[in-house]
């Protein structure tokens, strides 16, 4: 998209394409089995892991295919879009926005390497990144956790790449 296209609107962004996809990991992300069943606290930050767990899952998916590369790219940019929009609601403006966003994309960033590594390592080592990555109420184990989110992303690889991009992703 050219500069005087974005500027006077005459081109759509090519993210909005993305949105559907976008909607449907936070969907995913809020079903209340994560909270319930597998020790993840229902708070900011429980929601926050599990958004950006879901969000990776999907990106890891995403990156097995070439041709959705660019598509990855831009659905990465809604999440920093929404999140930068989360951040202002909370009141953090811009002189430390920037700090915050850094914080963000360096752990979503670090979650996905970890979950990459913990998925083709076994279910110990996905615990184990989960430990590290994801807030788990109490002295709950983060198994519950690790099997649900291996069965989300064997789930994602059973859908086409087509329904992927349009975001029909939830079962």
């Amino acid at each position: 998209m050219s500069f005087l296209s974005r500027l006077f609107g005459t081109a759509p962004d090519p993210k909005e394409a993305l949105r559907p996809l976008w909607h449907n990991v936070v969907t995913l992300a809020r079903e209340p089995e994560w909270y319930t069943d597998c020790g993840v606290p229902d708070t900011v930050e429980g929601r926050y892991d599990m958004i950006t767990s879901v969000l990776a899952l999907v990106l890891l998916r995403m990156e097995t295919v070439p041709e959705l590369a660019g598509p990855s790219v831009r659905l990465t940019e809604l999440f920093v879009d929404d999140m930068d929009g989360q951040l202002r609601e909370q009141g953090i403006g811009d002189p430390a926005l920037g700090k915050h966003m850094g914080r963000i994309v360096s752990a979503m960033g670090g979650r996905l390497g970890a979950y990459r590594d913990g998925l083709a390592a076994g279910p110990e080592a996905l615990e184990a990144a989960l430990s590290r990555n994801v807030t788990i109420a109490g002295n709950v184990s983060p198994a519950p956790l690790a099997r649900r989110l291996e069965k989300l992303a064997a789930e994602l690889y059973t859908v086409s790449n087509a329904d992927v991009l349009a975001g029909r992703i939830i079962r």
